[in-house]
């Protein structure tokens, strides 16, 4: 079984070994192997529950929330349920992220549009009965 240090866990998912003795300090790392002299050995599996945390820090979960699901991961199948009920949640608050931002993206694209436009023809006066051209 292959093991890694903190620096090398850090390089691979681009984070700080700051950022994952934090991790440790909030205890959102209880399956993380220690040498007799402290030392963290991550394993693969480590690695991978990583990915999760910072999967659902992507999300805005908060660390609080995040260390109630790695309670719920230790816990086993008895908290299956609040793992499952979780995750939709972190989903339907990922899709509302992304509606938001399709909504900004059509903004963005109007504007594209208005400018390429306004440049094709050398003036904004070709938008002045525009409703997007309001604020230049």
């Amino acid at each position: 079984m292959n093991t890694y240090s903190i620096s090398e866990v850090a390089k691979e998912l681009n984070l700080t070994t700051y950022t994952l003795r934090y991790y440790d300090k909030e205890g959102l790392l209880p399956f993380v192997e220690r040498t007799p002299n402290g030392t963290r050995l991550f394993k693969e599996s480590d690695i991978g529950a990583l990915k999760i945390i910072e999967c659902l820090k992507s999300t805005g979960m908060p660390i609080k929330e995040i260390k109630s699901f790695i309670d719920w991961c230790q816990d086993g199948d008895s908290t299956l349920q609040q793992r499952y009920d979780m995750f939709l949640e972190r989903k339907a608050a990922v899709e509302a992220q992304i509606e938001e931002i399709n909504k900004t993206m059509e903004v963005i694209n109007l504007k594209c549009h208005y400018y390429k436009t306004a440049l094709d023809a050398g003036t904004e006066d070709i938008h002045k009965n525009d409703k997007i051209g309001n604020f230049n």
